[in-house]
């Protein structure tokens, strides 16, 4: 495993929950250039008001995050603490306070055990390791099941470089801005140093393209930090290695929804504009009932017929309408192609679904999982 150069990082547990790892940092021993995206819940977390606050001037030298517990809904004292956290970390790191975006996830409306995390930022150097980064990913974790990590090594004017990027999230994820939390760093900058049009443009194609139950996260961030130790690199060769990244993280976010047993990867093709492929999109694969027919292996086409017709505001020509799953043309299907339909579902983990909207020429991917008795029994629960 490769990391890119001059950062350090840490996970580690300081028993905020139980004893696994629950408190990380990232440090960089430069200033980097650095863009972020934040939830658009209505009731954000007190990190990020203070992630908005921090990254305004398009810099940071250090990430700090804590699990198993969210500081959210904990009004005012929620906002110092988070404040309080960088300015500790800050004296430890030797860096400027409003260089750090604090990040925390976990159960929401509990105070933090802020003397933990206190304690923890105070010793925080000692602590740093080079690279690293799979120990945050698995320090970043609340109930996901395994760490999520991709990276690219970019060969450019006789220099490789690396860019990294883990995250963590498996519920309440149906992001509107960004995924549950991703960070990325690289040692090369765009040559343009627009970090932050770049990261928009592909959190839009990406993350924002995830939906495991519908329901947007009080926490959703993703940090890009650029260190640019090997200079600058053309804006596409930057933009295209970011996006497979923020795919394939994505995808295995989606992959590891609670409960899952099936990756869905759904791409509407041939309609009029973004917004009409991202209602009908996400109007499918949040729809329970199709969720669960693609986890029992039943071939009812008819629910993916219903999710298309329940966005009001678009209404589809239904003789104009392809469906496909795996290949396999399901409008009208009779009992042969049903029971070949049943089939493909039982047999496969990742299941393919193509809509033809046949309004236009806008194209878009989105991805899901299945819904199985795992969801509920991880969410019904999920205090106690």
């Amino acid at each position: 495993m490769k990391y890119p150069l001059g950062f350090f990082s840490f996970g580690k547990n300081i028993g905020i929950k139980d004893t696994s790892l629950d408190f990380a940092v990232i440090y960089s021993d430069v200033r980097c250039h650095a863009a972020a995206v934040f939830t658009r819940n209505n009731f954000p977390g007190a990190p990020i008001y203070v992630g908005r606050d921090h990254i305004q001037d398009g810099f940071l030298q250090a990430i700090v995050i804590n699990s198993k517990n969210s500081n959210v809904a904990t009004g005012e004292k929620g906002i110092q603490d988070s404040y309080q956290i960088c300015e500790s970390l800050a004296k430890s790191l030797q860096i400027k306070k409003e260089d750090i975006l604090p990040s925390s996830t976990g159960v929401i409306g509990v105070p933090l055990p802020i003397e933990k995390i206190l304690n923890a930022c105070a010793s925080a150097k000692e602590n740093l390791k080079p690279g690293n980064l799979d120990e945050v990913a698995e320090a970043i974790m609340t109930t996901d099941t395994k760490k999520k990590i991709s990276y690219r090594t970019i060969n450019h004017n006789g220099n490789e470089g690396v860019m990294f990027g883990i995250a963590k999230g498996a519920g309440m994820i149906e992001p509107n801005m960004a995924t549950m939390l991703s960070y990325i760093l690289c040692d090369y900058l765009p040559e343009s140093k627009d970090l932050k049009g770049i990261l928009k443009r592909v959190v839009d194609q990406t993350y924002n393209c995830i939906t495991i139950d519908s329901d947007t996260s009080t926490s959703d961030t993703v940090v890009l930090m650029c260190s640019g130790k090997l200079g600058t690199i053309p804006d596409g060769l930057f933009e295209s290695n970011l996006k497979e990244i923020a795919t394939e993280l994505s995808k295995k976010i989606a992959r590891d929804g609670e409960g899952a047993s099936k990756l869905i990867e759904l791409t509407v093709k041939h309609g009029r504009d973004e917004s009409q492929v991202t209602k009908i999109g996400k109007s499918i694969l949040n729809s329970p009932l199709v969720k669960t027919a693609i986890y029992g292996g039943d071939p009812n086409w008819g629910r993916f017929i219903m999710a298309i017709g329940k966005v009001f505001d678009e209404p589809i020509p239904y003789e104009n309408l392809e469906i496909q799953l795996g290949g396999i043309s399901v409008k009208g299907a009779d009992h042969e192609t049903k029971s070949k339909l049943a089939e493909y579902l039982k047999s496969n983990e990742e299941i393919y679904i193509l809509v033809k909207l046949n309004t236009g020429k806008f194209e878009k991917t989105f991805w899901s999982c299945d819904f199985t008795e795992g969801y509920i029994q991880e969410n019904a629960y999920y205090t106690t």
